[in-house]
């Protein structure tokens, strides 16, 4: 069973390196890299000029690869960066979570709906998790690292200094399979334009729209229009969302007009370095959610 275990990870890796995707060894039944790390580093043979980590070691060198595999079953890493993917990682809530808690794919179908986007068809593995990884080309000239959460709860991406665990490993919770062989499409430009690094805008007092309606709903849009020019690093997205729905209950109660309050954290998201495209569609969803759980102002 183990000679065909071991067959089997050996076989699924050559393909994997056959399509161009650089692979290196996980530990048998795991996803941490099987490599040694810096502080037990010999120095020798790929290390001999000084340490190298596994984005630099994996390897698409089938030669390699049948050695590194052929007398354990190691699961199979691939080094997203090196083999020119970026791998959007739709996840499932930890046991932990609260209930009813929507899982990574439906979060991702929700920020494809809001961006006027179909979910794309490209090719796509099942976790042993239960989630799913989907597999892009990364587009020419450009270099994307990792994300966690930034596209959206439960959305990471995985590309240089990042890996993925490939089709045909398998864990104590499952394994890895492919759910749909279709084509590796390039990213689409929406979600490239959504991954891009923002520069840091300077963080001023914020000047607001000129906004009619009640003195209680102006002073909301304020404040929360300045938390989100304020936001950490790689959560403006997220901050601008839940900013948003706290202030559309004044545009349920009709203290603000919707058209002033979209305005205004417009211009905030895009003062923290959101794309204008990324704001409108985060806006419209919780300004549109918010609205429809509103309580009665005498309830609230």
């Amino acid at each position: 069973m183990t000679h065909d275990l071991n067959t089997a990870l050996l076989c699924a890796a050559l393909q994997a390196a056959d399509r161009g995707w650089h692979v290196f060894p996980l530990r048998p039944g795991d996803k941490r890299p099987a490599l040694h790390g810096e502080t037990v580093c010999p120095g020798l043979g790929d290390c001999a000029g000084g340490h190298r980590k596994w984005e630099d070691r994996a390897t698409i060198d089938p030669d390699r690869i049948r050695r590194a595999w052929a007398d354990r079953p190691f699961n199979i890493g691939i080094a997203t960066g090196p083999s020119g993917l970026v791998v959007v990682d739709l996840d499932m809530p930890k046991p932990n979570s609260s209930k009813g808690t929507p899982c990574g794919v439906t979060t991702f179908k929700a920020l494809c709906e809001r961006a006027g986007q179909a979910v794309p068809a490209t090719y796509r593995t099942r976790t042993a998790s239960g989630g799913h990884h989907l597999y892009f080309t990364a587009p020419p000239g450009t270099r994307l690292g990792n994300t966690a959460g930034t596209l959206a709860p439960l959305v990471d991406t995985r590309a240089w200094g990042g890996y993925v665990v490939a089709a045909g490993s398998t864990t104590a919770t499952g394994a890895y399979e492919v759910v749909d062989p279709a084509p590796i499409m390039g990213l689409p430009g929406w979600l490239l334009g959504l991954l891009q690094p923002t520069r840091p805008t300077p963080v001023g007092p914020l000047i607001a729209p000129v906004v009619s309606g009640s003195r209680a709903g102006r002073a909301a849009l304020e404040r929360e229009c300045n938390l989100v020019r304020k936001a950490p690093e790689k959560q403006g997205n997220n901050t601008l969302n839940r900013c948003a729905f706290k202030v559309g209950r004044f545009v349920a109660w009709g203290d603000l007009a919707r058209h002033e309050v979209e305005e205004a954290f417009q211009g905030a998201g895009e003062a923290r370095g959101l794309t204008a495209a990324e704001c409108r569609a985060t806006i419209r969803s919780a300004l549109d959610s918010s609205i429809r759980s509103a309580r009665p102002r005498e309830a609230a």
